[in-house]
C-alpha cells in the first residue's frame, strides 16, 4: 500500500509540474501583414519586414506581405530603441508602420490546429522620439483588450492575458495614436495551456505503475491471510 501511495503521488507531481497549469508556448506557422513604412512615408530609416519569407514586395512601404513569416516570429527580440537598430537598408528587429499610411495596421496569425490561446505579448517601442509611441489600442480579432505597455521612454512587452481564443488563425490590430505617429514591434508570440506529449506519457507510465501495485499488492494479500499480522 506504501508503494502505491508513493506512486500516486509521483502522478500528481508530474501532473502538477507539466501538465496543463504551466503556460505553455504556442508557435504561429506564419501570418500576413502590411509591410512596414520608411523613407516613402517620412521616415528617416526604413522599417520593414525584409526578412519575411512569403509573397509580397518586402522593400515596399505597405505593401501587403502574405504565405510567409518574419522578424515578428523570428526569436529575435530588440534590444534597443528604434533609433540604434534600425537603418536605411530596412533590415532591423522592429517593423515601424505610421499613420496616414499604413493607418492602425491589422496583421493574421495562423497556427496549426486549433490551440487554445490564453495570452498574446508584443514586443514594442515606446522611446517617444519621432513620434515613436506604444499603440492607443490593441484588438484581437476586431475586440479591443486592456494591456499595460512599457513606460514612455522605454521598450519592452505589452501583454494581454485572460483570452481563451481557439481556431487557426486570428487578427491582431495596432491602433496608432492620432497625430502622425509610428508603432513599432519587433517580437509577438503566444501562450497557452496545451498538454505537451511528454506529460501525457508521464501519467499513462504512472497509472500503469500504479496499477501494477495495486494488483501485486492484492495478490500478496491473498496468498498469506495473516500477512497483515507480521
Amino acid at each position: 500500500m506504501k508503494a502505491t501511495l508513493k506512486l500516486g503521488a509521483l502522478v500528481l507531481a508530474a501532473i502538477s509540474v507539466n501538465g496543463t497549469a504551466s503556460a505553455t508556448q504556442i508557435f504561429s506557422t506564419g501570418y500576413d501583414t502590411p509591410n512596414g513604412d520608411g523613407n516613402a512615408s517620412g521616415g528617416i530609416f526604413n522599417y520593414w519586414d525584409k526578412s519575411y519569407s512569403g509573397s509580397g514586395a518586402t522593400t515596399t512601404d505597405g505593401a501587403p506581405l502574405t504565405g510567409g513569416s518574419g522578424d515578428l516570429t523570428d526569436g529575435v527580440v530588440a534590444g534597443d530603441f528604434w533609433y540604434n537598430v534600425e537603418s536605411l537598408a530596412g533590415d532591423g528587429p522592429y517593423v515601424g508602420w505610421r499613420e496616414g499610411f499604413t493607418t492602425n495596421p491589422q496583421l493574421t496569425f495562423y497556427f496549426s490546429g486549433s490551440p487554445v490561446i490564453k495570452g498574446i505579448n508584443f514586443h514594442i517601442d515606446n522611446s517617444g522620439i519621432g513620434g515613436v509611441f506604444a499603440p492607443s489600442d490593441i484588438l484581437i480579432n476586431g475586440v479591443s483588450y486592456a494591456f499595460t505597455g512599457p513606460a514612455l521612454g522605454s521598450i519592452g512587452w505589452a501583454s494581454i492575458a485572460g483570452l481563451n481564443l481557439s481556431g487557426s488563425s486570428h487578427t491582431v490590430q495596432f491602433n496608432q495614436l492620432s497625430g502622425g505617429n509610428w508603432v513599432f514591434a519587433s517580437e509577438v508570440t503566444f501562450s497557452g495551456a496545451v498538454p505537451e506529449p511528454a506529460t501525457w506519457a508521464m501519467m499513462i507510465m504512472g497509472f500503469g505503475l500504479v496499477g501494477g501495485a495495486l494488483r501485486s499488492s492484492n495478490g500478496r494479500r491473498r496468498g498469506n491471510p495473516h500477512a497483515h499480522l507480521a
